[in-house]
């Protein structure tokens, strides 16, 4: 499941940009001998040379890849990557550890911590310049994707199906969650995931029984006259891979009627307050919902709608709402409801 996007957006996912390295590393040497040779490959290069530098820099830069040592003195290099994982800003920084123990449980240890790869010591640099392209490239594209779903109006979050954990946001993302849930990363909203995991309990049953995929419906959470849609995307992968556990791509979109309210006042020579009360009327709302809405009592609102039935020249509110509901679809034939 992975609809297209517009034409725009791909676009503007071609673009390239540069790709920042933070490269971690209590060894002087280490840090020369690579810094060389990313820079002549045209990467900028952050440098770190203990634990609490390398999260600082992380914070305040967002590399898109981190070349962590493994063992260093004070904050090792676990303890970074799990403290890296652990934070929605930074949760989606591929990290290739750099190391002198070969042992398997020190490797294990590394992709326990976050790491995606490992280089051993001494290091060659054509070898990791190589690691680092593979990982790159996926970096590169869902980085991308962020900036362009964020560019059109689209914002996406990484929600960990098993976990409930929201992994990472995009700045419009957080801001709408924010505005509709009141919730900050990495908890995700309670009505976001149970949404999510009926989604996926529903794909399972599908496969189960052979039936043909769909397009799991679509959440949306209502403020005022703005409506927020959550559409899952696609699982980008997971701690054991992809699946229903998995790490999900969710795509939120806002929109709002405010386009809608201002047809009808124009439409029926409205006022402004009025045209609100008749928007209201058209979604379902009695009058003590309408007053709590826009902050009038019934009885204010009770005056509006008499002024809106003889503007219209109906007597019901049903035969208002039914008037409105069909001039705003015919100026906004994708409006819905």
């Amino acid at each position: 499941m992975n609809p297209a996007l517009p034409a725009s957006v791909t676009a503007l996912l071609d673009q390239q940009q540069g790709d920042r390295v933070l490269l971690v590393d209590d060894v002087p040497d280490n840090l020369s001998l690579l810094h060389d040779a990313l820079d002549e490959h045209g990467y900028t290069v952050l440098a770190a040379t203990s634990g609490e530098a390398a999260l600082m820099r992380a914070q305040q830069a967002r590399p898109d890849i981190v070349l962590l040592d493994a063992m260093m003195p004070g904050m090792d290099g676990f303890e970074v990557a799990r403290r890296l994982k652990g934070d929605p800003a930074t949760a989606h920084i591929p990290i290739i550890f750099m190391t002198g123990l070969t042992e398997t449980e020190h490797l294990v240890a590394a992709l326990q911590a976050g790491g995606v790869d490992y280089v051993t010591k001494p290091l060659d640099p054509r070898a990791v310049l190589a690691r680092m392209q593979v990982h790159l490239q996926g970096a590169r594209q869902a980085r991308q994707t962020r900036q362009a779903l964020d560019a059109f109006g689209y914002a996406s979050i990484a929600v960990r199906a098993s976990s409930g954990r929201l992994l990472w946001q995009t700045p419009l993302a957080r801001e709408l969650l924010q505005l509709y849930y009141g919730t900050m990363a990495p908890t995700t909203p309670a009505p976001v995931l149970q949404w999510l995991r009926r989604c996926l309990e529903g794909m399972s049953g599908a496969e189960a029984a052979g039936t043909p995929p769909t397009e799991p419906p679509r959440l949306t959470a209502e403020l005022g006259a703005r409506r927020l849609s959550f559409r899952l995307h696609h699982c980008i992968g997971g701690e054991d891979g992809p699946g229903p556990g998995g790490d999900w791509l969710i795509v939120m979109r806002e929109v709002s009627d405010a386009a809608v309210i201002r047809s009808l006042g124009v439409s029926f020579n409205l006022t402004a307050r009025e045209a609100e009360v008749l928007y209201w009327v058209v979604k379902g709302k009695i009058n003590r919902d309408i007053g709590d809405i826009l902050g009038a009592s019934p009885a204010t609102v009770k005056k509006h709608l008499e002024r809106i039935h003889a503007k219209l020249g109906v007597e019901t509110r049903t035969a208002a709402a039914s008037m409105a509901l069909t001039r705003a679809r015919e100026i906004h034939p994708q409006w819905e409801l």
